[in-house]
């Protein structure tokens, strides 16, 4: 499944002032994301690049930053991408941080991160994700997410929503989220996520999260280790709001409503009332093909 290029000799130390910490990056077809993502990762002792066969220059940006290339070639089913670099590769350090190639560290949340990793009573730490979009930071409309992306080696595992997955539905991990043995706290440093390259590769990725999504809504009671929960974690609480949006008639409607009007997304113009409608239709899009499933289901059994 795997093919490690320019691996060379894993050393057991960090270079000297380094941070002891192994970053793992999902990409692919990265190649306008990828060189910000890695400058901001000097002070990083080991950096993975975790590719799936791009055709444009990621490749070769990541190495010429100092990156290690991986290859994933996902054939279905679990783990998917991120979940099996941590299984798979020679990780050096004690801490690993997850991070997407559209995503960037601020300086000052390397050096929260500098200072987090000597506590020795927390294995995880989140961080917020600050979502740029269509040029500018989005402060309104609930886009705020909190993201476990930090945690001890061997402490963190993502949590398997579906079983039964494939290529269709991205090769690496949706909504699923890593869950921490241990204490877990939170950063205050934002985390930049520029969250859209081109509107037609962002309405692509999420048609396949939209596939993802409603095998995973259409089933009942599977999400063992973060359970719906109004009263439990970001992730848990909204996942219990949205199984129960998704079952109110015109609830695309109200997501935007929510987002727009009541979470203030107007606020910040042109791409919140974007971001907003795209949300909206992403709900839209699940729930008819959670329809088709079901439609699907029935033919079958009468046939």
């Amino acid at each position: 499944m795997e093919k490690v290029e320019d691996a060379g000799k894993v050393e057991s130390c960090h270079p000297a002032g380094k941070l002891p910490v192994s970053v793992i990056i999902a990409a692919r077809n990265e190649e306008k994301n990828l060189p910000r993502c890695l400058q901001a990762l000097r002070d990083f002792g080991e950096v993975y690049v975790i590719d799936s066969q791009s055709t444009d220059e990621t490749v070769e940006i990541a190495r010429s930053h100092g990156a290690r290339v991986v290859q994933f070639h996902y054939q279905g089913g679990w783990p998917k991408k991120r979940q099996w670099a941590m299984d798979t590769l020679p990780i050096v350090h004690d801490w690993v941080l997850l991070l997407d190639a559209d995503e960037v560290l601020t300086p000052e949340l390397t050096e929260e991160i500098r200072s987090a990793i000597l506590n020795p009573e927390i294995n995880g730490y989140s961080v917020l994700l600050r979502t740029w979009f269509l040029g500018r930071a989005l402060h309104y409309g609930d886009t705020g997410l909190w993201k476990l992306a930090l945690f001890r080696r061997g402490q963190g595992r993502f949590e398997c929503r579906l079983q039964d997955q494939d290529a269709s539905m991205a090769d690496m991990e949706v909504h699923e989220h890593v869950v921490v043995e241990g204490a877990t706290a939170k950063l205050r440093s934002p985390l930049i996520h520029h969250n859209v390259d081109s509107l037609s590769r962002y309405i692509q990725k999420h048609d396949q999260y939209s596939n993802w999504e409603s095998h995973v809504l259409l089933q009942r009671g599977e999400d063992k280790e973060l359970p719906p929960s109004l009263f439990g974690t970001q992730a848990q609480r909204r996942r219990w709001l949205k199984r129960k949006l998704f079952a109110v008639p015109g609830s695309p409607a109200l997501l935007f409503l929510y987002r727009y009007v009541l979470r203030l997304g107007f606020l910040d113009g042109v791409p919140g009332l974007i971001y907003c409608g795209f949300q909206a239709v992403q709900m839209f899009h699940t729930k008819a093909k959670i329809y088709e499933l079901k439609l699907k289901k029935t033919q079958d059994t009468k046939g």
